[in-house]
């Protein structure tokens, strides 16, 4: 196992990328998604369940970890790896989503945001320094530069004062980094739906120079097309040695098409999320399990998953479970879609291995809408 961060491109399909980035511990798959688990827990998984699926990697938050349990008190007892029993690489997030779209009353300067907590009011202040301080006090393995994360759809004034001071911030994250054998950091273009401003940013962090590159900013009310433009923008101003990374996005469709375009990294809560409310993706589109057609269909969920939950009890038990609000079903439900995302980047892999990446694409989008046209 390798004692430094390093990432190798094992295989080409078009601009899709096979890859593994190596770790002290452990090798991350890419393309790769991550589950979520803001606050040091994959909702509804024990994290030997999530290992189970084949998942290489979590994602964790700065923002909600700071706020509670704290990462000063998560470096006592030992980390976040120990924390969590999650002894394979973690993903923190640096918490400039979350300053956006959860904290109160904020307070943007050049220093950082003074903010309220959304739990209790509590006042807080995360800097590039603080940001960086809290990721390396829980002991993640790839931690994020801070950065601003502006609501699309916006100025095109507003989202070039955002990218220009996320560059800034860049270069301060770096700074407080510092050298962590092991350990790296991302950088994260911004620049909302504004081609110049995508690639002023790119350019500029690889004059300032990470370990990988993240695209952030999108899935927050931009159409997908319009996403995808930015990552064509995006890609070709970044280095072909280092990881790519979309940050928050997103569905199935999402993912295959980003894959496509040369990203190697992702995360979302979607389908953690949508699995304890009775939503799950399968092979042939998505079923929203509450629904009362399900009441009386004894079919598995999807005979072909690599999921007991999803080959080995009905639909209709699965309503029943996600009706009554059963925690069971929650779970179910959940690992039933973790295992369908897996899965979809496991086949994606192999396509990319053996050139055929398009075609492992067209076939999924075409049982997704064959499902859909069955009224399923």
């Amino acid at each position: 196992m390798s004692a430094e961060f390093s990432f190798a491109v094992h295989a080409t399909d078009g601009r899709a990328r096979l890859g593994a980035i190596a770790t002290p511990r452990g090798v991350i798959r890419t393309p790769a998604f991550m589950p979520v688990g803001t606050a040091a827990t994959v909702k509804a998984m024990y994290p030997g369940a999530v290992s189970a699926l084949g998942y290489d990697v979590v994602l964790c938050n700065t923002y909600h970890l700071m706020l509670a349990p704290g990462a000063e008190r998560i470096a006592v007892l030992g980390g976040l790896h120990r924390f969590m029993n999650w002894p394979h690489p973690i993903l923190t997030d640096s918490g400039g989503f979350q300053v956006m779209s959860l904290a109160r009353l904020r307070k943007l300067s050049e220093r950082g945001v003074i903010f309220q907590s959304h739990i209790d009011g509590s006042r807080h202040e995360l800097t590039p320094e603080r940001a960086m301080e809290v990721q390396r006090l829980v002991g993640s393995d790839i931690q994020m530069q801070f950065d601003e994360c502006v609501r699309l759809p916006c100025a095109h004034e507003e989202a070039e004062r955002a990218m220009r001071l996320s560059l800034r911030w860049a270069e301060r994250s770096k700074d407080a980094f510092g050298h962590e054998p092991g350990r790296a950091i991302f950088g994260i273009v911004q620049g909302g739906t504004e081609k110049d401003l995508r690639r002023f940013s790119a350019q500029g962090l690889v004059e300032t120079g990470f370990h990988g590159y993240a695209i952030g900013g999108l899935a927050v009310g931009e159409p997908q097309a319009a996403m995808l433009d930015m990552i064509d923008i995006v890609v070709p101003h970044l280095p072909s040695d280092r990881p790519r990374y979309l940050m928050g996005v997103g569905t199935p469709d999402d993912l295959l098409r980003s894959v496509k375009r040369g990203v190697d990294m992702f995360d979302c809560v979607l389908p953690t999320r949508a699995g304890r409310h009775g939503l799950v993706f399968t092979r042939r589109g998505r079923l929203n399990l509450r629904n009362a057609r399900f009441a009386d269909d004894a079919r598995p969920v999807d005979p072909l998953s690599s999921s007991p939950m999803a080959r080995d009890y009905s639909r209709a038990y699965w309503r029943h479970l996600a009706k009554s609000g059963e925690i069971l079903g929650m779970m179910g439900l959940t690992e039933i879609n973790l295992a369908y995302y897996h899965d979809l980047m496991s086949g994606a892999r192999q396509a990319i291995s053996e050139g055929r990446l398009d075609a492992y694409i067209t076939e999924a989008q075409r049982n997704w809408a064959e499902g859909e046209a069955e009224g399923r």
